[in-house]
């Protein structure tokens, strides 16, 4: 059986939770077929998947006009980029219209494959909805609520990363229920045998803006960190100019730093965390609680959509809206080293129950399904 998997999310993403998803569905279909040819997104320049032959930016750059250096080398390599990857979508129509495939599986929602399809089956997999239930947050983006429908309507079958998302989209488009099939994500890190000695900060990992609650986390943290002597770590990008006005007003410049790491330096980050913190409002999934459970990190979740599905009793939670329970779920757990250890030994065995391999077969099935 062979799968088609399109360019969508590796053009979209240098990291992210949907490539590596799709990576490690690509890693264990080795009949797979594949429609990117020039990208920087990193999990495809990894050593684990060199025998796609993918071109990254920095080899550009490393080998672009090799003898010649000059001001605005890098402008032009980066519009020489973008004239490549316009061949991507056409590289992908190419092997649609070869049709030389069983299954389809676009990897975001661009509905721009559905004229060539002819009568090939495809699976979309649905991450979450919040584009639909938080359209306050998306409001230059109307394209992929449109997009998404569209493709929600078509395909053969629907897989969903959790039973909050399903439920969410049978509230939506109830028509669809008999085609959803749920198939919990996992997540890259490698279980930690020994407990490493916390440091005295709280871990906050990835993107911050809008439903992802960062200012209403800060206003409940930063008393905690002033009276119990603790540091605020996060990792993303730099802090924006409201973020550094709010940190600047709460009197904890000197305690909130924020840092682009690896993934070996977050392994780090979560596992000499006394606590990671995940306020968001809304996830479909939540791989960062994986990350915590693997890294033998205590985790303070909101009590949303899929978190307490992701976190069973490992986790503390509380009421993302309310500044005065997160601090209270907050200063509980850092506070007792006790609940810490119960966390931790809770957090191991929770995260075996999620696995690459049980997703990617669990996949297989389903591409079976629609061919049968």
């Amino acid at each position: 059986m062979e799968v088609l998997y399109d360019h969508q999310i590796f053009e979209l993403q240098k990291i992210g939770g949907i490539s590596r998803y799709f990576i490690e569905l690509i890693k264990y279909n080795p009949s797979a077929k594949f429609t990117v040819k020039y990208t920087d997104n990193v999990y495809l320049l990894s050593n684990e998947l060199k025998k796609y032959n993918i071109i990254s930016n920095k080899e550009y750059y490393d080998n672009f006009l090799i003898n010649y250096s000059f001001k605005g080398k890098g402008r032009l390599l980066r519009y020489y980029g973008k004239l490549l990857k316009r061949s991507q979508p056409e590289l992908s129509i190419k092997y649609l219209k070869e049709s030389d495939f069983d299954v389809f599986h676009p990897t975001y929602y661009d509905p721009y494959f559905l004229s060539y399809l002819k009568n090939k089956p495809f699976v979309l997999t649905v991450h979450d909805m919040i584009h639909e239930l938080f359209p306050q947050y998306f409001i230059s983006d109307k394209n992929t609520v449109i997009n998404k429908k569209k493709l929600i309507l078509s395909a053969n079958k629907i897989n969903v990363n959790s039973e909050c998302t399903k439920n969410d989209l049978i509230k939506l488009f109830p028509d669809v229920k008999e085609k959803i099939t749920v198939i919990h994500h996992s997540c890259n890190f490698k279980q930690l045998e020994e407990i490493l000695p916390k440091e005295k900060y709280i871990l906050f990992t990835g993107a911050r803006g809008g439903y992802k609650n960062f200012n209403t986390f800060l206003q409940a943290a930063a008393p905690l960190l002033i009276k119990y002597d603790f540091n605020l770590i996060c990792t993303g990008h730099p802090f924006n100019n409201e973020e550094n006005i709010l940190i600047n007003n709460l009197q904890i410049m000197n305690r909130v730093s924020c840092v682009f790491a690896s993934e070996n330096q977050l392994v780090e980050l979560y596992s000499k965390a006394t606590a990671f913190v995940f306020p968001s409002l809304y996830e479909g999934f939540g791989i960062p609680i994986l990350e915590a459970f693997s890294s033998n990190c205590p985790a303070i979740l909101s009590n949303t959509s899929s978190l307490p599905e992701i976190g069973g009793d490992a986790a503390i939670y509380f009421d993302p809206n309310s500044i005065d329970d997160m601090r209270t779920q907050i200063e509980h757990v850092i506070t007792s080293t006790t609940l810490q250890n119960e966390l931790i030994k809770k957090g191991k065995e929770q995260a075996k129950k999620f696995s690459w391999e049980k997703c990617a077969k669990e996949t297989m099935e389903v591409y079976k399904k629609v061919i049968s």
